[in-house]
This record gives structure tokens, C-alpha cells and sequence, in this order.
């Protein structure tokens, strides 16, 4: 398995440079870091006594790599769940919060293995995730990287707004659906026909 710094280094690069999209509810984003997360962490990064745009903007790949490891990955103790969903869980973390834990959790509990959905690494979240990567060793990681693409959707059915990070402007599979079949075995990524089929009530 990749080391956290190799998996937060290939986060970084997925995420891409400085942003600042009126669509996205982060905000101000560089290297996937949101300006909400720097105010919490008070990185005033030019010492003018604020945490602003300019400070996103400033932020290096390599403090970026350095906050998803502590923040996004130790802080909620994703290492702790089984490895072969910790890539994918640690990917979302980034993109979705703890959006990715109750993903996990909803699937762990549908296996039969119950734990709360709250989107937090408990005793009950990792005896459950581990006793279902014991149940489906060769599955677990790709039905999770399934739920994760499923939950894109959804939210793309419900915010008109976030429809470009799941489609592109030609029909095809978006940022956010692309990314998550990354951490999918090839023969469950969905065909282009797919796809559009998925989204073709989208406007």
C-alpha cells in the first residue's frame, strides 16, 4: 500500500491550483484546500491579521499535502479503517468532509455489519468496515468507490448548480465522476452511454 504523504500527494494533483468558483460552497480552494479550512486553522499565511483569499492563494503544494495528512487523514482516523478503502476514503475526505465516513458507514451497515452514520471513526465504525473488508476482500473497496460515485450523483440531481463537477459540457463523465472511478476496478466503470443516460434529465 502507498504511504499517506504518496496518497496526499496524488490528491494535491488531482485538485488541482488556486480557485475560486462562485458554483463551489468552499470558495476560495487551492491545492483542494478551502479558504473555510484555513480560517479554522488560522493560517494567516502574510501576517495581516486575516485569513482571506490572498492567503489561499499563497498556500504551497507542499503545506497542502501537509494538511491533509494531520487534518484529513490522522485528525479523523482514517487509518484506522481497513486499507483497502483508505485511498478512496482519504480522496473523498478531502472533496466531501465527512461526507465520506457516513458513505462507508451506510455501506458497512446494508452488509449487515451495523454502525451509526455520523460521519465519524469510532470503535463501532472501524470493528464494523473491518469485519465487512474480512466479509468482501475482493469487493469492499470497489463498492465503496461505487457509493462514492452514486453520492456525486445524487448531489448533482439535487444542486443544478454542481452539475459541470459530474458532467462535462460535451456529456461526458465530469471531474467528480471520473475521480471516484479511480478507486474502481475498470469493469465496474460506467460507459459513456451510461452515463448520459444517468444524466440526461439533467438541463
Amino acid at each position: 500500500m502507498q504511504s499517506v504523504e504518496q496518497i496526499a500527494q496524488q490528491i494535491v494533483m488531482r485538485e488541482g491550483g488556486y480557485v475560486n468558483d462562485p458554483d463551489d460552497p468552499g470558495g476560495a480552494t487551492n491545492f483542494g484546500v478551502t479558504i473555510g479550512t484555513m480560517k479554522s486553522l488560522g493560517l494567516d499565511l502574510n501576517k495581516d491579521g486575516r485569513v482571506d483569499a490572498v492567503d489561499v492563494r499563497s498556500l504551497t503544494r507542499a503545506q497542502a499535502e501537509q494538511i491533509f495528512v494531520e487534518h484529513y487523514f490522522r485528525k479523523p482516523r482514517l487509518a484506522e479503517l481497513p486499507e483497502a478503502v483508505q485511498p478512496s476514503v482519504f480522496d473523498m475526505y478531502v472533496n466531501a468532509g465527512t461526507n465520506a465516513v457516513k458513505i462507508l458507514q451506510r455501506l458497512v451497515t446494508r452488509m449487515g455489519f451495523a454502525t451509526a452514520a455520523d460521519g465519524a471513526v469510532g470503535p463501532m465504525t472501524i470493528a464494523a468496515a473491518a469485519q465487512a473488508a474480512k466479509a468482501a476482500p475482493l469487493h469492499f473497496s470497489d463498492a465503496y468507490g461505487i457509493e462514492r460515485r452514486n453520492y456525486y450523483y445524487a448531489l448533482a440531481e439535487q444542486r443544478p448548480a454542481s452539475r459541470k463537477y459530474a458532467r462535462t459540457n460535451a456529456g461526458g463523465k465530469g471531474g467528480w465522476i471520473t475521480r471516484a472511478e479511480e478507486f474502481i476496478a475498470p469493469k465496474y466503470h460506467l460507459s459513456q452511454a451510461q452515463h448520459r443516460e444517468r444524466t440526461a434529465k439533467w438541463v
